[in-house]
């Protein structure tokens, strides 16, 4: 199952994408797959043919995980009229 991330790039936009599972600390590259802008469109400077790209850990800020449809938990709120 792969899992939806933000990677903050140094001196770049934060992109989208997935990964199949979260990185080992020994890791030297972050390896994803569907790369896309926040809104969905293409990057510009990655091909458009690309499914797969690798990113080194120097040029890497950060990086969020986004919760998937299995992990979100419907809450249920009760309020008085």
């Amino acid at each position: 199952m792969a899992i939806t991330v933000i990677v903050h790039i140094l001196n770049a936009d934060p992109i989208v994408a997935e990964v199949e599972e979260l990185p080992d600390p020994k890791d030297n590259f972050l390896i994803c797959t569907n790369p896309r802008a926040r809104d969905g469109k293409p990057i510009v400077y990655i091909e458009r043919e690309a499914t797969r790209v690798l990113f080194p850990w120097h040029r890497i800020s950060f990086v969020e995980t986004l919760p998937s449809e299995e992990d979100q938990v419907e809450i249920e709120t009760f309020f008085r009229d």
